[in-house]
């Protein structure tokens, strides 16, 4: 099945070269998932790709499903039970998606939109980093929708004495290098995803395409940024999260150990993986901060 376009059908492809699965999930945004949708049936330049989305609907109770139906019939709609949060989700959709077999596996967040051309441009960078040293990850950077700002794609690890960090790489106008990424635009081929899997089971909410790419990072598989940013994806508001400092203790120790916060299990796990001595120091600062109102 070809990705089809809301108003003009299924592409004309003449020749598949690469066959490529885009997953998605999505809980109660329906006028954002159906923007991001209707942005990726837009794309140019795309018609060497054999485009399938797979998109899991995890019990949204705005009609989300439904209108996807209706819109992109061609979608592969899976149900979740309203529990899985964005790993989950995308672990759904990834593994439907393996079950079937393709070239690469896209991760896509409902909430970016992307630029006309971007996955012409993201595919391009890919294969020419591809024929030089086989298996890479590569990644698409987005920005804020009104500054232009960076907002989310690559990251580099930073250790300075104690301190250990994430920092984000900016796009440039050629391929970087980097250690891991943030899943809002990420193509994964199949060479790596035999290697490395689906997203671990044992995170919930985020962490997981952190941990993607630092195992792959772990493994000496190449993980880049694609050239230029490739969309919009607003940075996620502090306001009423554990990091909103006008909140009570007793309110920020709620969000940082729920689901879409930093539950202690998943945390500590996730830094214990990949922060080496240090790790302890960093699993534990964002407690510390929350209890001390800083």
């Amino acid at each position: 099945m070809l990705w089809q376009n809301e108003r003009e059908g299924t592409f004309n492809v003449s020749r598949i070269p690469m066959h490529v699965a885009i997953l998605i999930t999505c809980f109660n945004r329906r006028d954002i998932t159906l923007e991001c949708l209707k942005r990726l049936s837009h794309q140019t330049g795309v018609d060497s790709l054999n485009i399938e989305v797979f998109l899991v609907d995890d019990a949204s109770k705005d009609g989300t499903g439904e209108a996807v139906r209706q819109k992109f019939p061609a979608v592969h709609l899976l149900k979740g039970d309203g529990s899985l949060y964005w790993n989950g989700g995308m672990r759904m959709a990834f593994a439907a998606a393996m079950a079937r077999g393709f070239d690469a596996y896209i991760f896509l967040n409902d909430d970016t939109f992307l630029d006309q051309n971007a996955l012409q441009r993201l595919t391009s960078d890919y294969r020419q980093c591809a024929a030089m040293m086989g298996a890479v990850i590569m990644i698409g950077s987005v920005r804020d929708e009104k500054t232009g700002v960076h907002t989310y794609g690559g990251l580099i690890r930073s250790t300075r004495g104690l301190r250990v960090d994430l920092l984000p790489v900016p796009a440039t106008d050629s391929v970087q290098s980097c250690e891991t990424m943030n899943g809002n635009f990420v193509l994964i081929p199949a060479s790596v995803v035999a290697q490395l899997g689906n997203l671990d089971a044992n995170f919930t909410h985020s962490m997981g395409d952190l941990d993607y790419g630092l195992r792959a990072t772990k493994l000496r598989i190449p993980v880049r940024i694609a050239a230029g940013n490739m969309g919009t994806c607003s940075e996620n508001a502090r306001s009423g999260t554990w990091r909103d400092s006008g909140l009570s203790m007793r309110q920020r120790w709620r969000h940082i150990t729920s689901p879409k916060g930093l539950p202690i299990g998943d945390w500590f796990l996730y830094t214990r993986r990949h922060f080496g001595w240090r790790w302890p120091i960093y699993a534990l600062f964002p407690y510390l901060k929350t209890i001390l109102g800083l």
